[in-house]
């Protein structure tokens, strides 16, 4: 027997399902698309202009050509008239907002569809198109990844280690976030070279103790708080998210409002900043990626902290 017994007590090892828990379970999303490409045999795929560059350079890693479409300002894909049963089209559920009947109608125009569901954790995968989830974006934790696909490779893969990675976690956990924020962007550059890899233990342990129906709840009703609040002032016609990701509000000036929040320690990403260099200033994928903010809405938080970031920006967009 290899198993040690005895000695120190490590990590407790829990014993729920992960919501995913049928999924291929794999080391980043960007690994996930690696996974297909080499699955499928990929050789062009088109993507959105409104997207960061971690897809590109999986693609450039493998060889597969990309080519660009626009979305339309509810995130919908605007295709070219091609013939796509020798292209592959990969489709991103901006903050939840494309739901599965929406995603069903690109199915019927291809099968060579792949949906990008990292900003939607909770929206359940359609029977037979390739699905794409991330760990990361949604909880506590260094790595992760999930996919659906109707076939695996055949290769054995190695399997990821992550121990060495959680102190940014740990540390914000007892301390504060700036403190750790390098080893946190640390960890998310790690992932641009790294190999298919499964999922790390200590992921999948993680990721078996959570729960994930109070999780959902949380995020549904942080949502639907600032959805109610923000009905008049945001630009951007939303559909209720369960479990979302963000809440995205589009105001003008967004930039200059991320800034002012950033006083009362509210800190508000922006979201493919590589639009900027590939996209001209008046593209709605330019303005898109100025002015949307992502709105926190995630599990440390409740209705209280909703009430502190409605108030600051009603505020400062001078109580309109």
């Amino acid at each position: 027997m290899n198993k040690e017994i005895g000695g120190y007590i490590e990590f407790e090892h829990y014993h729920g399902e992960q919501y995913h828990n049928n999924a291929i379970k794999l080391n980043c999303s960007r690994n996930a698309l690696a996974y297909l490409i080499k699955l499928h045999e990929i050789k062009k795929i088109y993507i959105p202009f409104f997207l960061c560059d971690s897809v590109r350079n999986v693609c450039s890693r493998y060889e597969v050509e990309c080519k660009f479409y626009n979305i339309d300002e509810n995130f919908f894909p605007i295709l070219p008239e091609i013939d796509f049963s020798h292209n592959w089209l990969y489709v991103v559920n901006y903050y939840g907002q494309l739901q599965n009947e929406k995603i069903k109608e690109l199915y019927s125009i291809t099968n060579n569809l792949i949906i990008d569901n990292v900003q939607a954790f909770f929206q359940k995968p359609i029977l037979h198109i390739p699905t794409i989830y991330n760990c990361r974006k949604y909880f506590g934790v260094t790595d992760g990844a999930y996919l659906y696909s109707d076939n695996e490779l055949p290769e054995k893969l190695e399997k990821d280690f992550s121990y060495r990675r959680m102190e940014f976690l740990f540390g914000r956990f007892e301390k504060n976030a700036s403190e750790f924020y390098s080893l946190y962007t640390a960890n998310n550059k790690l992932f641009k070279e790294e190999p298919i890899k499964k999922m790390s233990s200590l992921t999948e342990n993680i990721m078996s103790s959570l729960d994930y129906n109070n999780i959902k709840k949380t995020r549904t009703e942080n949502f639907l708080y600032l959805y109610n609040k923000f009905n008049g002032i945001n630009k951007l016609k939303l559909s209720i998210c369960e479990g979302a990701f963000a809440y995205p509000l589009l105001v003008e000036n967004g930039s200059e409002i991320r800034k002012r929040l950033q006083t009362e320690k509210i800190y508000i990403p922006t979201l493919w900043p590589d639009v900027f260099d590939v996209c001209e200033q008046n593209c709605l994928e330019w303005q898109y990626a100025e002015n949307i903010l992502p709105l926190p809405v995630d599990q440390r938080y409740g209705i209280e902290e909703m009430k502190y970031i409605y108030l600051n920006i009603y505020n400062i967009l001078g109580g309109k």
